[in-house]
């Protein structure tokens, strides 16, 4: 159920990674790849002068908890697989969804 949203990456850049990272960060969180969304938000830097691309990537991760080790690993896999289409500069986030706040078709996650 990991749900990433990027930033600062143009998606034919992550078109080609996308698979390999979901298959590493299913295996990581045991479950199976099609509990991954990921979205690429379209963003432009603004800040004196020109609109420009961003200079880095921002990654926000909706999920449930799975302590810290896990959250250590899952950020290096994201960097490591960012890094490696050519961007230098990798910033994750992590926030974590309360199983009772989370809903599916209009029913709480936890009453299933």
């Amino acid at each position: 159920m990991p749900h990433l949203v990027i930033r600062g990456v143009a998606p034919d850049r992550l078109q080609e990674a996308a698979p390999q990272l979901v298959e590493q960060l299913a295996e990581l969180c045991q479950c199976g790849t099609d509990n991954f969304t990921i979205n690429v938000m379209h963003t432009t830097a603004l800040w004196g002068g020109p609109p420009q691309e961003p200079p880095f990537a921002f990654v926000e991760v909706g999920w449930f908890e799975r302590g810290t080790a896990v959250r250590d690993r899952f950020a290096r896999i994201v960097t490591d697989t960012l890094s490696g289409i050519g961007l230098a500069d990798v910033e994750v986030v992590f926030v974590a969804y309360r199983e009772e706040d989370y809903y599916v078709n209009g029913v709480a996650v936890s009453a299933e």
